[in-house]
């Protein structure tokens, strides 16, 4: 069974950490202009995994200043008395995008608009870089898949489109329900865990987590499917510590 994983999440705006809700461009907060120093915080607090996420790529903004925070966060997680590594997403639509990720840093990418538009991109990925390096994005709103940094629709239900997704070879999706991103109403923990025992994937939940609450209705779902959990907002603003939310999925685990 995948380890349950907890993803502090770095989201980059022109190079500086910022939250949106409810995935609106226009209702941010920033939080810091020094990524590595954010991403320095999550790992001395025993993070294993970074969920780092390019919202200029997302959202088709020019400038790449979120590229250079990538490599820098990649060479944090580099440092002998590191293990942790990163999961790098937003905007990443052609096989250049996912190997320049790669290439810079990232241990594995998650695909969201270009899974839904572009499905033989992601299976040729599967193909040459492994389902442990790439995985798919299901961002949905009122149980529809969203695209395009979640402005536009899809027509596909979160189910139908994880169906799809594991017949191309995906193992792992990161589930965002949009309408509680950011604004810490409560992680869809049963949303998650539906969406794994219909398709079969492994799924990283994501999306209003509050509280340590949300932090123990995912992990006790972890054989139900549920892997993970992206928090941000509620770190970001002191509603738990890192630390906190890891003892609870280590004694989850010492339990089973």
């Amino acid at each position: 069974m995948i380890p349950f994983t907890i993803f502090p999440a770095i989201d980059l705006r022109h190079g500086r950490v910022v939250r949106l809700q409810q995935g609106d461009p226009e209702r941010e907060t920033q939080f810091s202009t020094d990524p590595p120093a954010v991403g320095q915080r999550w790992l001395d607090a025993g993070a294993q995994w970074l969920h780092v996420v390019n919202l200029d790529g997302a959202f088709a903004e020019k400038g790449t200043a979120n590229w250079p925070a990538l490599t820098q966060l990649a060479a944090l997680t580099g440092q002998a008395q590191m293990s942790g590594r990163i999961q790098f997403g937003g905007g990443l639509r052609t096989m250049a995008d996912i190997e320049r990720a790669l290439d810079n840093g990232a241990h594995r990418v998650v695909l969201g608009t270009a899974a839904v538009e572009n499905p033989a991109l992601l299976a040729t990925a599967i193909d040459r870089f492994g389902p442990g390096a790439i995985l798919a994005g299901i961002d949905a709103r009122d149980g529809e898949v969203r695209t395009h940094g979640w402005q536009a629709g899809s027509g596909l239900s979160t189910v139908a489109f994880g169906r799809r997704l594991a017949t191309l070879g995906v193992k792992t999706v990161v589930h965002t329900d949009i309408g509680r991103d950011g604004i810490m109403t409560g992680v869809n923990a049963t949303a998650s865990a539906e969406l794994a025992h219909k398709t079969g994937l492994g799924v990283i939940a994501s999306g209003g987590v509050a509280s340590l609450t949300d932090i123990r209705r995912c992990a006790a779902l972890h054989r139900d499917g549920v892997v993970g959990v992206i928090t941000g907002r509620a770190l970001y603003e002191g509603r738990f510590t890192l630390e906190e939310a890891l003892e609870i999925v280590g004694k989850n685990t010492d339990e089973h």
